[in-house]
């Protein structure tokens, strides 16, 4: 079986030998619909309701993330210990030659990316996106269930490419930052979750949002292609190093670039709340010139 290392779609997945693939269910809601209040157990209630068949569940908070490190001026989700995600994957039942595949409640717009990224930084290779996400599946008309799903755990032991993040920017001298947030917070237009908005100086803006089709999936490789080499000017793919709010939705800048065949960027893990956790650190609004 060839592993996908980029994005699968919904017909590929349920192809696939149930005993060749890890499916891992990544919804999550950073606010209630309504409310402006944070719901972090919406996406698991989600799950339980109906989900992709043998998917185990993955939170963001608690996964995907360490909090208890955010006052070490690491932003709003620190990456997590490689033994805390070691743990998470030992809980899963992964091994190096299954075929991960993750989704959200979109076109792994939010944590589906997050936990794409998370792998490769450790070493994973077989890992894919769900293109479409859950939406694609049940519009196929693919079955779902309901409940919780365990594994049976294996030992895990991981490394982090320490090469492929940051978490101070000037560890890049010369980099091209590129932010995932939408375009009126990275203006300074509107901020509803962090301490200001804006932009850290230079930074120029690439939401993750236009990565996808009116239909939720990703545009094809050679549209992504052009569309982020008409962004790069004269920098290679790893001289760009990207961000957003918390270093969730930048990686899934990270996953359109490596899918329109542009490797090597990396993140800037803290990524905006960690930068305007120093108050003396400048920030610029409005557009670039020019």
């Amino acid at each position: 079986m060839t592993l996908k290392t980029t994005l699968i779609d919904a017909e590929e997945l349920a192809a696939l030998p149930v005993d060749a693939v890890l499916i891992v269910d990544c919804r999550f809601e950073l606010m209630a619909p309504g409310t402006g209040q944070r719901d972090t157990g919406k996406g698991e209630r989600d799950y339980r309701e109906g989900h992709i068949p043998g998917a185990v569940y993955a939170s963001l908070d608690t996964d995907l993330s360490d909090l208890s490190r955010q006052s070490q001026g690491l932003g709003r989700h620190p990456l997590p210990l490689e033994t805390a995600f070691a743990q998470v994957l030992s809980r899963w039942g992964w091994r190096p030659d299954l075929q991960v595949v993750c989704y959200d409640a979109a076109g792994g717009s939010l944590a589906a990316a997050r936990l794409w990224w998370l792998l490769r930084l450790a070493g994973a290779r077989g890992v894919a996106v769900l293109d479409g996400g859950y939406p694609a599946w049940v519009a196929a008309g693919l079955p779902v269930e309901q409940g919780e799903v365990t594994r049976v755990s294996r030992p895990v032991e991981l490394h982090f490419d320490r090469e492929r993040y940051l978490t101070d920017l000037a560890e890049a001298p010369g980099r091209l930052l590129l932010d995932a947030r939408a375009a009126p917070r990275y203006r300074g237009e509107v901020e509803p979750i962090d301490r200001v908005g804006g932009h850290v100086p230079g930074a120029l803006n690439r939401p993750f949002a236009d990565n996808l089709a009116a239909d939720g999936r990703f545009k094809p490789a050679a549209t992504l292609r052009e569309e982020f080499l008409a962004v790069l000017g004269t920098h290679a793919p790893d001289e760009v190093v990207h961000m957003c709010g918390s270093g969730v939705t930048a990686c899934h800048n990270l996953l359109a670039m490596e899918h329109a065949g542009l490797p090597g960027s990396r993140l800037y893990a803290p990524s905006w709340s960690g930068w305007v956790s120093d108050v003396s650190r400048p920030v610029a609004t409005g557009d670039l010139p020019g």
